[in-house]
């Protein structure tokens, strides 16, 4: 599934060539996505301007007067630009109409993504109940530090929780948990300050690189220009079970942690 780094990499892809332009209605081949397509997505977003593409936690908001466009690639989806006579192929499902005769599509083979309209976006529970941006000004070690007191959940599952911190999914959190020298099982609660302040400057340390490099290219995820990200060549330790750490050499162990892999080096990490 795209995370917040290919996410964000669509938003800066996309933005320059529809932001200030005029929708001018939509085109809904296949609403039975995650959430419906709206049955009226047409005449609701017709005649108005785009002011804005923004991204919370992994939703694209397309902000226009009178609401929000909703977007979520979900496991497979992405988004490209293209002139509206570019041949559909299978699995287009939706297509946002713009001026000067261009369009967003949006293609989803699996169909778990979401693209909805809303009004007031930032009131929907999708949104609203997300925690801080890691990239933005109310993330840090302090913050982190604060909101683990008491909880006896791995500090991995504890960093993935959207309701804590939003957009940190399971390839950055192991490998931002390598970067910090934490042990991903060891209890939210029991991690000191200091490490949680180192654990705040790793998470944005790796989601910039990610960004700058394009995201990683796992099964489905491109950019909208159809380039894969190369921060896959940068991998410390996700995908790596079984080989050797690059810090000491040791053989990296693999488990499973809320359900999800996770591979640390035991000698580097505590």
């Amino acid at each position: 599934m795209p995370e917040l780094p290919e996410v964000e990499v669509t938003r800066l892809g996309i933005s320059p060539h529809l932001v200030g332009k005029t929708l001018q209605g939509a085109i809904v081949r296949e609403p039975r996505l995650r959430l419906a397509v709206n049955p009226d997505l047409d005449a609701r977003i017709a005649g108005q301007p785009l002011r804005q593409i923004r991204r919370r936690g992994k939703y694209l908001l397309l902000d226009i007067d009178s609401g929000s466009i909703m977007i979520h690639l979900g496991m497979s989806g992405h988004l490209r630009v293209l002139p509206r006579e570019t041949p559909v192929v299978k699995h287009d499902h939706v297509d946002l109409l713009f001026s000067q005769d261009i369009c967003l599509r949006f293609h989803d083979p699996r169909r778990f993504g979401v693209l909805c309209w809303l009004e007031a976006a930032d009131a929907h529970p999708l949104i609203s109940r997300l925690g801080p941006e890691p990239l933005g000004p109310e993330f840090s070690g302090d913050y982190l530090y604060v909101h683990s007191r008491q909880r006896q959940i791995p500090v991995k599952a504890f960093l993935m929780d959207a309701h804590q911190v939003v957009g940190v999914g399971n390839i950055y959190a192991n490998e931002a948990l390598f970067d910090a020298g934490i042990d991903p099982r060891r209890p939210a609660g029991r991690i000191s300050l200091e490490r949680y302040r180192r654990l705040a400057e790793a998470v944005r340390r790796v989601l910039e690189a990610a960004i700058q490099q394009g995201g990683t290219t796992l099964r489905d995820f491109t950019q909208p220009d159809g380039r894969n990200g190369y921060f896959r060549l940068s991998l410390a330790v996700y995908g790596r079970e079984g080989q050797a750490c690059i810090r000491c050499g040791k053989i990296l162990q693999g488990i499973r942690i809320g359900g999800r892999a996770t591979t640390y080096c035991s000698h580097c990490q505590h």
